[in-house]
């Protein structure tokens, strides 16, 4: 995105998942930093840290005006594909209730697929270039 002086605007954008697939947020992130995003981690979540602070830092984060978008990884997890867990499908709850343009890396998890669809969440069907469009 160019702002009106011609520099590039530097989009903040949140990974939300389950520590499942750290490894995968993890690539995603790499990836999104290559192609100029500030990309912010559930880092709490990750280094382990209680429940209570990790998810009220992250849901911080969802919420801080500064950050314009959400990416949810939702990775097939224990055979469940596109799955969202509990935690996750909150975060998301959050990044609709803040006005946040919310994408999910694959396509809609099926149990929550009212919610998702109402919501205007953006499946990318493992294309993170649809960010862009």
């Amino acid at each position: 995105m160019i702002n009106t002086v011609g520099r590039f605007i530097m989009k903040n954008i949140v990974l939300c998942g389950s520590m499942k697939v750290k490894d995968k947020i993890l690539e995603v992130a790499d990836t999104l930093e290559q192609e100029g995003y500030n990309v912010l981690l559930p880092i709490e979540c990750m280094q382990g840290l209680d429940k209570f602070v990790a998810s009220r830092a992250h849901l911080d984060r969802i919420c801080d005006p500064n950050n314009d978008l959400i990416l949810v990884i939702n990775e097939t997890k224990n055979g469940i594909l596109n799955y969202i867990g509990p935690n996750t499908f909150a975060e998301i709850a959050f990044g609709f209730y803040f006005k946040k343009k919310v994408y999910l890396l694959n396509d809609i998890y099926i149990p929550y697929e009212d919610e998702l669809v109402g919501w205007k969440v953006i499946p990318l069907k493992g294309d993170l270039k649809k960010i862009k469009k």
